[in-house]
């Protein structure tokens, strides 16, 4: 539970972001937390995530008592572990690369608190930005998230499934293809095979611009 209540910001894009794992609306106080929310919530290694999770105290540039409330805090899934060893909690403070060049005084004290509060708990700490966030997966991601909860028939994911074990490795616009000839019915294959990728059914690099001719391979029977 969110220790402090995100107040309504004119200068940044407050928001909500709907969580499939905790089935409620998680807060924002940035456009660029909501980014990283979102690719927080597409990860199959996260297990739940808390906004504005803790309250720390540390003491200013000047020496003088201040409280600071890093931004999320991720749990990840025992199953998600890394060489048999459980992937520890993480806390992030989400900061622009602008902020941090023109802030970097007032901000470098509050990460120093961050940095030992988590290493006194056994998690760890990451300070990021729009560079790590704002990547060509983050648009893979959100342009999947709208066919993740989609249910498709069982009939419909099997065909697709098995004809892409069939030709081993393909692109959407070739599979579909070869399922079949017309064009409308293609179409209506297509919202599923877009979920069978956002599963992690269909594999594809979510690194690079998806596209109908995207390489893509079954992961699954």
């Amino acid at each position: 539970m969110a220790v402090r209540k995100i107040p309504t910001n004119r200068r940044s894009l407050t928001g909500f972001v709907a969580s499939r794992r905790d089935g409620r609306m998680v807060a924002s106080e940035s456009s660029l937390e909501r980014d990283l929310l979102v690719l927080l919530d597409f990860d199959p290694a996260v297990e739940h995530y808390e906004e504005q999770p803790v309250r720390i105290e540390y003491r200013d540039a000047r020496g003088r008592r201040r409280t600071y409330t890093p931004d999320v805090l991720v749990h990840f899934r025992q199953d998600a572990a890394a060489d048999g060893a459980p992937l520890s909690p993480l806390l992030y403070e989400v900061k622009y690369r602008k902020d941090l060049s023109e802030n970097w005084r007032e901000i470098k004290p509050k990460v120093r608190a961050g940095r030992a509060y988590a290493r006194e708990r056994g998690w760890r700490f990451k300070l990021i930005t729009e560079r790590e966030i704002r990547t060509p997966y983050l648009q893979s991601v959100k342009f999947l998230r709208q066919y993740r909860r989609l249910q498709p028939g069982e009939a419909e994911r099997r065909l697709l499934l098995d004809r892409l074990h069939e030709m081993g490795e393909s692109d959407p616009e070739s599979l579909l293809l070869a399922i079949h000839p017309e064009p409308v019915r293609r179409a209506e294959l297509l919202p599923t095979l877009w979920h069978l990728v956002a599963t992690g059914d269909i594999h594809a690099d979510l690194d690079e611009p998806l596209t109908m001719r995207s390489p893509i391979r079954a992961t699954t029977t």
